[in-house]
């Protein structure tokens, strides 16, 4: 049966507000029947699926109130609370701009970033302060780190010299102690370990980005590259993901010859320099936690005074994973230094100056006088 469509006739302006009442109060009961029919089959394919999901109370004994604590334990042999030592180099870092004392000193602030990013705080070790005070802060350390610079005599070199011997004797009295030698750092170890003053040659590779070439059949396992994903490191080989600037090294051929030299280390890398001379440019200690760079792992994340810095997503995690593994290693330390002394000694108790106006060096340096 069909019913005639309704004729509504419309004659003033009276009549049209009635109908667009009425039409209103038809359709706005129209739509619930239309709603209910299309949302209910949701809230119900809603209500089965959440039934299947399970609170976590849900899955233990209703006499208990509260879930048991999921964490693991610490592993008791790692301390969590690591502080690495940096030496300060001699100068203010900005070639006397920013102060003129004879007795400053700096630490640029990428290296203490660097070891913060790898989940340490830093002590600054200042070179020239008394003996005695420079032995009590390496006690509160858990790892030192040697930075870049140009001093390689006198009483910086001492106490390079002296902090060094340190490191080895408390790793050979059991307690690990790990060393990160960047750049001059390296250099310095180099003579140190070799008994040659002379070992160093030149190499022309200042502010230059390169690639790493892995030694054939080096074995990575216990080193930093250790934990750097497989297409990383291959990325390594074939991207200039490292900042070189140095103007001395050491070449394979030099650096085997020397017994001293080459039982002390293996070559993990080389690179080569503007004129296609190669260099040793990692190393790692056969018998001990010693890591030695030519490059320098902190300036892709903290450096930005040269354009030749990579800031690359795979250069950051570059540093990334240097960072992570000194700091790694600093875990094992058995070192428990008392939290007062740390906390009166830690870098946080000086400000860092910021030097990048010049658009060159270091951008950030925490001087000491």
């Amino acid at each position: 049966m069909s019913f005639p469509a309704p004729i509504i006739i419309i004659t003033n302006l009276s009549d049209m507000r009635n109908v667009v009442v009425a039409l209103s109060s038809i359709f706005s009961w129209l739509w619930i029947p239309l709603l209910f029919v299309n949302v209910l089959p949701r809230n119900l394919a809603s209500a089965t699926t959440e039934s299947r999901i399970r609170l976590p109370s849900q899955f233990i004994p209703d006499s208990l109130t509260q879930l048991p604590n999921g964490c693991p334990s610490p592993n008791p042999n790692l301390y969590y609370r690591p502080v690495i030592g940096i030496l300060s180099h001699p100068g203010d870092g900005a070639s006397g701009r920013l102060s003129n004392a004879t007795n400053a000193s700096y630490i640029a602030a990428s290296y203490v970033k660097f070891v913060e990013s790898g989940g340490a705080r830093v002590i600054p070790l200042i070179f020239n302060e008394p003996p005695e005070i420079l032995l009590k802060k390496l006690s509160l350390v858990n790892g030192v780190l040697f930075t870049g610079g140009w001093a390689k005599t006198g009483l910086y070199y001492e106490t390079v010299e002296k902090i060094f011997k340190k490191a080895l004797e408390k790793n050979d009295a059991g307690d690990y102690f790990p060393v990160y030698a960047v750049c001059l750092g390296f250099e310095l170890l180099s003579m140190i370990v070799s008994k040659d003053q002379n070992i160093l040659e030149r190499f022309n590779a200042s502010s230059q980005a390169s690639t790493l070439q892995f030694v054939n059949n080096s074995n990575i396992q216990g080193t930093l590259f250790q934990r750097f994903p497989p297409d990383l490191l291959e990325k390594l080989r074939t991207d200039c993901l490292v900042m070189q600037n140095h103007r001395y090294g050491i070449s394979p051929k030099r650096f085997l010859d020397n017994q001293n030299l080459s039982s002390f280390f293996k070559v993990l890398t080389t690179c080569t320099d503007e004129d296609d001379k190669v260099y040793v440019s990692t190393v790692q200690a056969s018998s001990y936690p010693v890591t030695g760079f030519q490059w320098h792992p902190e300036k892709n994340v903290f450096e930005w005074g040269s354009s030749k810095i990579p800031h690359s997503e795979d250069a950051i995690q570059v540093t990334q994973n240097a960072a992570t593994f000194f700091v790694s290693e600093a875990r094992k330390s058995k070192i428990r230094p008392p939290a007062k002394e740390v906390l009166d000694n830690l870098i946080y108790n000086y400000a860092p100056t910021y030097c990048g106006y010049a658009g060159k060096g270091y951008d950030e340096v925490y001087i000491f006088t």
